[in-house]
Parts: structure tokens; sequence; C-alpha cells
């Protein structure tokens, strides 16, 4: 792969694979024939959200083109390996993709998504989360539309508040806090800590919280700065030491995602958990089909996600959905360009938050009484991704979060005075191509 400055440089161990197989391969079939012209989008799993919205926006085109999903697999990591091998062999048949925020700036780098032009920018770009734009940026040039944003909220237990006497929406509520009222109740903190993506995102946001970041100067690829061997980095890996290795931990904890962590909390040792939005409206449609009880929705708080240390405001994790273009489609600056902004305006965003219960990536939408009605949390969760801190944004991603999640995992095993510094060393050597994952 050639960098913008005209270097050729490895774009990530996990690409270079990828790409190997793409090409081994041979190229992959493209949409053709006649009749109305097809725009294929790859999505990534939800309620029939998305396939809903191609329908609309197919309908709103007066019939000058129609979209077709295609479903992806539902874990992140699968979701690029695949959308890799289709853009490294040129697919023109990818037209538009659902792309996790962290890897719009490797599929950018790589010339794998059409960018947009200033004129067409400001459409995707105004009234937006600024997070939201921000990832999906690369080299000064917007390479993804956001279509929906996203954060993790702290969840708690109001039995299990009450009882503890704490209060998690006070000023100076910590981690050490929540871990202390936890032991002293019998109950439960929720993580993912799982080997994967979530257990990064983890991991991020702790040493955000704790004034630092895992990589520096983000922007200089495999020349960025590595550092999470910091106070913040050792202050993240003495929390993470803390909750795995107390009664107040999962006894899954090393394997734990989302779902995981959601029914260690609607269990009968529920307590605080940190998860995203969806759980909400998860948990009223299980609770109305008799899966928990009908009672836990309404025993359920929220609040923004803890402190690392008092005084200092937490930056809670972002995540999200943006909307990409191929580098390669036959419709790539016309009739695909008119289905991202349809797919993503605010009226569609608002009608996904409330089908699917992902957060929209305009502010604007949480003002609505609809929206309102159905997310009481809204105004917390607009909050919380204003305030959100992005994973790194580099097109070595994939490398940094891979390296970080070898050393630090499983948590238990973390510790404050080694793990940062051997994490910092271990990402380091994989972006020189000195070690493999």
């Amino acid at each position: 792969m050639v960098e913008g400055v005209g270097r050729a440089r490895r774009t990530g161990t996990a690409l270079r694979a990828a790409v190997a197989l793409a090409l081994a391969a041979g190229g992959l079939a493209a949409c053709g024939g006649g009749g109305t012209p097809t725009l294929n989008w790859y999505i990534n799993p939800d309620n029939g959200g998305q396939d809903k919205l191609a329908a609309a926006c197919s309908k709103a085109s007066g019939g000058k083109f129609k979209i077709k999903t295609s479903l992806m697999p539902d874990d992140a990591t699968q979701q690029r390996e695949q959308l890799v091998r289709r853009l490294a062999a040129k697919d023109g048949g990818l037209d538009l993709m659902s792309l996790d925020p962290v890897f719009v700036a490797e599929a950018a780098n790589a010339g794998f998504l059409r960018p947009f032009p200033a004129s067409q920018a400001a459409r995707f770009t105004q009234g937006v989360f600024p997070v939201a734009v921000q990832s999906s940026t690369w080299d000064g040039k917007l390479y993804a539309a956001p279509f929906w944003a996203n954060t993790q909220l702290l969840w708690y237990r109001k039995s299990a508040v009450k009882k503890a006497g704490v209060d998690p929406n006070a000023p100076d509520f910590t981690w050490d806090k929540m871990i202390d009222a936890a032991l002293r109740t019998g109950t439960t903190v929720g993580v993912q800590a799982n080997k994967y993506e979530g257990y990064m995102v983890w991991i991020n946001a702790l040493v955000a919280s704790a004034g630092g970041q895992v990589v520096g100067e983000a922007q200089k690829g495999d020349n960025a700065r590595i550092e999470i061997d910091s106070p913040a980095g050792r202050a993240a890996a003495a929390i993470v030491h803390r909750l795995a290795t107390s009664r107040a931990a999962s006894p899954t904890l090393s394997t734990d995602i989302e779902e995981q962590s959601r029914a260690l909390f609607n269990g009968a040792r529920g307590g605080f958990m940190v998860n995203w939005p969806y759980i909400w409206a998860a948990d009223a449609s299980d609770a109305k089909a008799g899966v928990i009880g009908k009672a836990i929705p309404s025993d359920i708080g929220w609040a923004r996600y803890p402190k690392v240390a008092p005084g200092q405001d937490s930056k809670p994790p972002f995540g999200g959905i943006e909307v990409a273009i191929g580098a390669y489609g036959k419709y790539k600056n016309t009739f695909a360009v008119d289905a991202v902004t349809c797919i993503t305006s605010t009226e569609h965003q608002k009608e996904y938050m409330l089908a699917e219960g992902n957060p929209a990536a305009r502010p604007a939408v949480y003002d609505d009484p609809e929206i309102q009605k159905q997310f009481p949390m809204a105004g917390l969760i607009r909050d919380s991704i204003n305030a959100a801190a992005p994973r790194p944004i580099t097109p070595y991603y994939t490398d940094v979060s891979g390296a970080i999640q070898s050393r630090w995992h499983p948590p238990a095993s973390v510790n404050p005075n080694s793990t940062p510094r051997e994490s910092a060393t271990f990402v380091h050597q994989v972006l020189r191509d000195q070690r493999l994952l």
C-alpha cells in the first residue's frame, strides 16, 4: 500500500494478510445488469432497522436507485475482515458499508473509501457530534458519514445503591467507590473483558478518564508515540486488577462481552454495570416477554461513566457506526452519495434510534419528545457522547488494539507496575514488524 505522502508502507499485519487472501482469490464480481441501478449496502446486524431504511431511501429516490442490504457477522473484527477482503480485490459491488469508527482511518489510508469533497462534507458534519466527525475523518478529509453514535453509561440497580448508601450521580463517584459499594452489598460490577474489542473499549476509557491516552500523535501511523506506559495507564491497570481479583467481579469476567455483563446485571447479584444504551430497550423487551423479572426495568438507574479519580471528569467510551462509500463502485459519485444523504438524515437517525435503541449522531435528535419519552436518559447519552474519548484514530488501530489486548488479558493478570510498560513495548515492536500478534 502507498500512503498519501508517497512512501510504500505497511497498513497493519492483519490487513496485509487479508489483502493477500483477497488477491489470491481473484476479483469479486460487481453488480451488473440492466434495470434500476442497485446499491449494495453491507450492514452490521440489527433487528431490521437498516433494512427499513434501505427500503425507505429506495422509495424516496423515485426509482433512480434501489438499495440492497447484505448482512455482515456480529463481531466488529470479522466485519472488518470481510470488508477488507472485498475492498482489496477492488470489488465494485461494495457500494455502501456500515463501518465501525475505529476502522475508518485504516480503510481510508489504504485507498478503499471514497472521500467526500468539501462541497458535500458539510451535509454530513453540520449538526453532528464533533467526536463522530473526528472519527470519520482521516488526513483532513471526511471518509464516512456519521450514522449513529454510541457511548457507555453507568447502569445501576436502585435497590443495590440504596442498600450501599451511595449516589452514582455524585460528583466524587469513582470506580473505587463503586467496587467498594458492590463488595459491601454482595453485588457485582459488570464490564466487558473478553479478549476482544470491547475490552479495549474499557481500557481506553480508563486511560482517558485518568487524563492520558493510549497513543499520541496517532496521525503519524507507525511513528506515533505509544503512551500507555504512564501514570494514567497505571491508574487504569490498578482498576482492572482490583475489580478482576475481587468478589465484585463476574465469575466469567475474562470471557464476558456485552450480553454476558447484561445477564449478570439482571441476575440475583446485579448491582452495577458499564454498557451501551441498547440495554435499556433490550431489558424492556425481555421483561415484557418474561425473559427477566418484570420489575427489573423499574429498578434500573443510570449515571455518567465512573471517574477514575475524584475531581477529574470521566471520558466515556465512544462508538457507533459510520456509513462509507466504497472506492470502486460504479455509482460512487452519484447515487451512492444520495443514498448516504438519505440514510444519515436527522429524520432517519431518529427513526433508527426509536427502532433499534442505538443513539443518533445528531444532538438535535435528543430534544425530540418521542426520543425523550422512550429514552428518559436521552440527555445523559447526549452529554456523554459530547464528553467521550475516541479510541486511537490510526490506520494501524487493529495492531494497536490487538497488542494491548494480548498483554492486558486475562484481567486478573494485569499488574499496574508492569502491564502498561510491557504493552507499550509490545505495541512498539508490532508496529515496526519486530513482533507478531
